[in-house]
């Protein structure tokens, strides 16, 4: 059950990264490039589900919170 939640959150978080990434990529938005950047990257070294879900949604807000 672990493994297969891991994967789930991994590809849910990923999707989401790309779209980050693709924003502000074409947009030119330093904050939502990097937070695309970071939640491609971060499941990847974070195998507790519990912290893999409170680091991606921390990630996410990010971009509302800080305009550069």
């Amino acid at each position: 059950m672990d493994s297969s939640t891991n994967l789930f959150l991994a590809i849910f978080f990923g999707a989401i990264g790309l779209g980050f990434f693709t924003y502000g990529r074409r947009q030119r938005a330093v904050v939502p490039f990097v937070a695309g950047i970071l939640l491609l990257i971060f499941p990847y070294f974070v195998t507790n589900v519990y912290l893999l879900v409170i680091i991606g949604i921390a990630i996410i807000a990010t971009p509302y919170f800080i305009r550069l």
